[in-house]
């Protein structure tokens, strides 16, 4: 038994509104998790034993903080966009963009998430198993999140 193409009886300017609001929904959650991040991240690098650390932990939460920081601005830049075109009769305009935008923030949030994790497990494991396990939650994070949709665009 075939499945059914979903549709709705929509017309074009509901259909955008439904993106949009979409759209910021999935923001509201990302941007949740990726300001949690960045506080931890922030918060530990003002403790003693972050100071005390060797290269390799400073490396990796010098481009951890980048990476949160731009998926941060990425994941924010719709609102922005936003707030700039408003009323202005552009959302056909605006949603393949900040749609754009919202993946590229995802995409720096799941490698900042592999790098706050590195540098939690470097603490209470050996570093070739925190390095390891993050590779591993990495390879999770594509799968998840870029294998099984584009899997499911190809069978549409």
């Amino acid at each position: 038994m075939g499945l059914q193409r979903y549709e709705r009886d929509e017309d074009e300017a509901q259909r955008f509104d439904r993106h949009w609001n979409e759209l910021l929904q999935e923001l509201r959650l990302a941007q949740t998790g990726t300001q949690i991040l960045f506080a931890f991240l922030l918060a530990i690098a003002f403790t003693r034993p972050f100071q005390d650390s060797d290269g390799f932990t400073h490396v990796v939460f010098s481009i951890t903080l980048v990476l949160t920081g731009l998926a941060t601005g990425l994941l924010i830049a719709p609102v922005a966009f936003h707030r700039m075109v408003f009323q202005l009769r552009l959302r056909d305009r605006m949603i393949p963009m900040t749609a754009r935008m919202a993946a590229g923030g995802l995409f720096l949030l799941m490698l900042a998430v592999c790098g706050g994790m590195l540098l939690a497990l470097d603490v209470a494991l050996p570093r070739s198993l925190a390095i390891v396990i993050s590779g591993l939650t990495l390879l999770w994070f594509v799968v998840f999140w870029y294998v099984i949709p584009a899997s499911v665009r190809r069978r549409r």
